[in-house]
Formats: structure tokens, C-alpha cells, sequence
């Protein structure tokens, strides 16, 4: 046998994409001995946090999952986000994920807690779902020396007011400041963040959160597409202002949370594979994915009915 499965069996690790797949079986998440880590986006911008937890815990298996064919959330219902978020943890469920990491604010904020307290106990208690609202929430304060932060995001995590609401439990005497930036992307995945049309965009929202709150010395970028701008925020933001993003929060917070459930972390399946799906055209998912990721994917087509 010269496919990927035989390659497996002869105990070889590293990248495996989904169109390296035979029929036989027919998904590589659906093998018995493998547990693999679900990490789940309604997009792309997923992937910047699935990278930094690859460089902190490259020996685990990971599946991504993008919803691209109902993105973007950010813009949706509470009831339309959670269904949809449901819908997509059902399925990592169902390639035998255990643990699922929903990389995505919109979906954190509006339907994580519904889906941890309502439905994890009914379809399957030993499993569960983490978000990235809160490992950014336990530790955002330690970057203030002004106590006061700045939350760039989507309308719809902005509205769901999961930021200020999550920060008060750790540190309470924190002033948070969120500014919506519905534009950002749509730039960010029409490969327009490099562009002169950003730096409009960058600047009208740099300028309204600073005039929301003048002392703000840290600026959170509360959506996995932002990071991309990276250069183009720093490039006008003040002088002196802390820019974070999420990914290597969440990554080293993911590295804790296996150290304190070792019965987790143990059946997590450790072959260094990494598997990408989308709900939309796969095409399109690996031309874009490959900005997100850094080098170049292939992924797999996956219905759920959309």
C-alpha cells in the first residue's frame, strides 16, 4: 500500500491533507485509535489561532473545520449563531473529536454557553467545547498599566457585551472600551488588508475608540482575522499602546487546560496530523486558508445540509 494509510500504520507523522485520503477508510478522523483536537471557525480567521496552538503543542492531532458557506457570523442572530454553532460541534463530534475549540468570537459570545450548560450534558457529557473569550478575559488586565483596554471586534461580539462582561469577573476596576469593525474583514479575506482601501477603514476605527476612551493603553484584537492588519494598526495606532492578539493566548491556555485534565489529555491522539474541512468550495478555502495558515492546505468538502 503506498496511501496515507499505510504510510500511518507505519508509524509516520507530519502533515496529512484531506485530499491525500483513500476510500478506505473514508475520513482519517473516523479511525478508531484517533482522537483528534476539533477546532472550529465560521471562516478562515480560525486558522491564526490553529497555527500558534500547532507551534505550542505540534504533537497532537487537529481537525479545522470552517463554515464557509454560512460565514459571516458576526452579523447574525444570537439563535442563528448558536444553531449553527451546534450544528458544526455535533459534527466534530462525530469524527470523534472530544475536545472542540470554537476559534471564533462570534461563536464564543453568542453561543458557547448555551451550547457547554444546555447540550453538552444531553449529547455527550464527557466531551467539551472551550472558547477564546475567556482565556483572553483571565489575563488581559496583567497588559494595562492605565486600566483601561480597548476590544476591536465584530458587531456581533461587540453587541453580545461577552467581552466587558467576562473581564469584570477577573478584574473588576478594568474600563473596557469596544469599537465594531465590520469592515475589517471583508478585507482581510478579499486579500484587501495590504491595500491603501485599508488604511481608511484601520484609521476611522483607531480614531473612535480613542476618542471613546483616551487612557487606553492596550488594544485587544478580538477577531481572528485582525491579526492581518497587524501592520497596518500599528502603523497608526498611538505611540506606547499594547497590541494583543489572541492566538498564543489561547494556545498556551489550551497547553494548561490538557496539564489540568490529564483524563482529556490522554485521549487526545498524538500523531502530529493535521486534517482541514470546509462547508463551502474547497478551491476557494485553500487559495484564502493559505494567507490564515501561512503555507499551503488542501482541505476536504464536508455537508451539513447548508
Amino acid at each position: 500500500m503506498n496511501d496515507i494509510w499505510s504510510r500511518l500504520a507505519s508509524g509516520e507523522t507530519g502533515l496529512f491533507f484531506a485530499s491525500e485520503l483513500t476510500a478506505n477508510p473514508p475520513y482519517f478522523c473516523r479511525m478508531a485509535s484517533q482522537d483528534p483536537i476539533g477546532v472550529f471557525d465560521s471562516g478562515y480567521g480560525g486558522l491564526t489561532v490553529l497555527k500558534e496552538i500547532i507551534g505550542k503543542l505540534p504533537q497532537y492531532d487537529f481537525i479545522y473545520l470552517g463554515d464557509n458557506a454560512r460565514s459571516p457570523y458576526g452579523n447574525r442572530s444570537f439563535d442563528t449563531v448558536y444553531h449553527y454553532t451546534l450544528q458544526c460541534v455535533q459534527w466534530f463530534f462525530e469524527q470523534g473529536c472530544s475536545l472542540v475549540i470554537l476559534a471564533c468570537n462570534t461563536a464564543s459570545a453568542k453561543a458557547l454557553r448555551t451550547i457547554q450548560q444546555n447540550d453538552l450534558p444531553k449529547l455527550s457529557p464527557g466531551k467539551r467545547v472551550l472558547g477564546v473569550i475567556r482565556p483572553t478575559a483571565e489575563i488581559i488586565g496583567t497588559f494595562s498599566e492605565t486600566k483601561n483596554v480597548g476590544i476591536l471586534a465584530t458587531n456581533g461580539t461587540v453587541v453580545s457585551e461577552s467581552y466587558p462582561m467576562e473581564i469584570a469577573k477577573f478584574f473588576p476596576d478594568l474600563n473596557v472600551y469596544q469599537e465594531a469593525c465590520p469592515m475589517w474583514v471583508p478585507l482581510v479575506e478579499n486579500n484587501e488588508h495590504h491595500t491603501h482601501g485599508a488604511d481608511f477603514f484601520v484609521k476611522k476605527n483607531l480614531h473612535n475608540i480613542f476618542v471613546k476612551g483616551e487612557n487606553i493603553d492596550v488594544l485587544l484584537l478580538a477577531c481572528t482575522h485582525y491579526p492581518l492588519l497587524r501592520e497596518k494598526i500599528e502603523e497608526y495606532m498611538p505611540v506606547g499602546v499594547k497590541l494583543i492578539s489572541q492566538g498564543e493566548i489561547v494556545a498556551e491556555s489550551l497547553a494548561n487546560y490538557l496539564l489540568r485534565h490529564p483524563e482529556m489529555e490522554q485521549r487526545c491522539s498524538k500523531n502530529g496530523q493535521r486534517v482541514f474541512y470546509t462547508t463551502d468550495s474547497t478551491e476557494d478555502f485553500d487559495s484564502h486558508a493559505t494567507i490564515f495558515y501561512g503555507e499551503p492546505i488542501s482541505s476536504k468538502h464536508v455537508d451539513l445540509g447548508v
